[in-house]
């Protein structure tokens, strides 16, 4: 089968022939219908040597969702030819953060050697993808899998954030958005579906900027310089209860740091390589920094039930399995509009 594969540091994601995989004792095999990119990707390709763990090569995609194509021995819960998505976060299923469905804090994963597809195991830019157990299923339904497939990271992650501060966003309150891209765009429609908050969308680019108030931004500014200003201006000085930081870089997060309200919240979602000092001579008091990682399994249902109820969408750039390279290319300047999803199919 033909699959897109990063095989050495520092070069391209290549388009390659690799053998079917074939499920093994419990496992599940999909037929790939959907898969999305990531900037999380170009952020492991990005990695040096002496910092990359994920193996080579390395088949990318950890945004998945498929047709279950196979069952392995004992592999039970799901149909062949039942319609799913990838819940991606994977961890040993045991302990009692897998217990309450969120393995993306698993305590064992990493000593267990156990890797999220595309981010370590092979990922859903295949024809095929091999998903570990049942339990790292949710059903689709009817859901379209090319207008769908982002969400398990793009929905998952933002929604995950939010939930998390949600006794911060009554009525009045404002919730700051820096990034309208593919979680920020995503983010933005959740905000307005599930809290209160005055939303105050902010990016470098217009495009995405026309993007955020297409979506439900209340504001959209500049994210620059006069950012800080403008934020603490529509908040009559107080500023922001939580900022959701979809960038993650050393200029976002001391626009996050600024605009803060007392007792706020930033959640650094992006993994722009920035990091934040806290402390009584950095943060506003009372303020909480948190970096939220993927979510768990039960709020991957949710954020499909949103998506099923028309109230929240991604907006999705569409590619062949042979233009992925390119795809990632564009992703990496900045050009996609919303998300990019290959379908292998095609």
């Amino acid at each position: 089968m033909r699959a897109v594969q990063y095989r050495t540091i520092g070069g391209e994601p290549e388009v390659v022939d690799v053998p079917t995989p074939e499920p093994g004792p419990g496992q599940v095999r999909l037929r790939v219908t959907a898969a999305g990119l990531c900037h999380s990707d170009a952020f492991v390709m990005g990695l040096p040597a002496e910092s990359f763990g994920y193996g080579l090569p390395l088949t990318l995609g950890h945004e998945g969702a498929g047709v279950v194509d196979a069952l392995g021995e004992g592999a039970t819960g799901v149909e062949v030819g039942e319609p799913v998505a990838v819940y991606g976060a994977w961890g040993c299923g045991l302990c009692h953060a897998c217990a309450r469905g969120a393995e993306n804090y698993c305590p064992r994963a990493a000593e267990l050697g156990i890797q999220p597809p595309g981010l370590g195991s092979p990922g859903a830019l295949a024809k095929y993808l091999i998903v570990d157990d049942v339990r790292h299923l949710v059903p689709l339904g009817d859901l379209d899998p090319v207008a769908t497939v982002s969400l398990t990271d793009a929905g998952l992650t933002p929604y995950h954030g939010i939930v998390s501060s949600l006794a911060a966003l009554p009525a009045g309150s404002t919730a700051v958005v820096i990034g309208a891209g593919g979680l920020g765009h995503v983010g933005i429609q959740i905000l307005r579906a599930i809290t209160g908050a005055t939303v105050v969308a902010l990016d470098i680019s217009e495009q995405k900027l026309e993007l955020a108030r297409e979506v439900g931004a209340h504001h959209v500014l500049r994210s620059d310089e006069s950012a800080v200003g403008e934020i603490r201006a529509l908040t009559r000085g107080v500023g922001a209860q939580v900022v959701f930081d979809m960038v993650g870089a050393p200029p976002t997060l001391e626009i996050a740091r600024k605009s803060v309200a007392l007792d706020g919240v930033i959640q650094i979602v992006g993994i722009g390589g920035g990091l934040l000092p806290t402390g009584f001579f950095s943060t506003p008091m009372g303020a909480s920094v948190r970096a939220p990682y993927w979510g768990t399994r039960g709020e991957l249902m949710e954020v499909l039930d949103l998506a099923r109820a028309g109230a929240i969408h991604v907006e999705v750039e569409r590619y062949t399995l042979d233009q992925a390279p390119e795809a990632y290319r564009k992703l990496h300047e900045g050009t996609i509009r919303g998300r990019a999803v290959v379908v292998p199919g095609e």
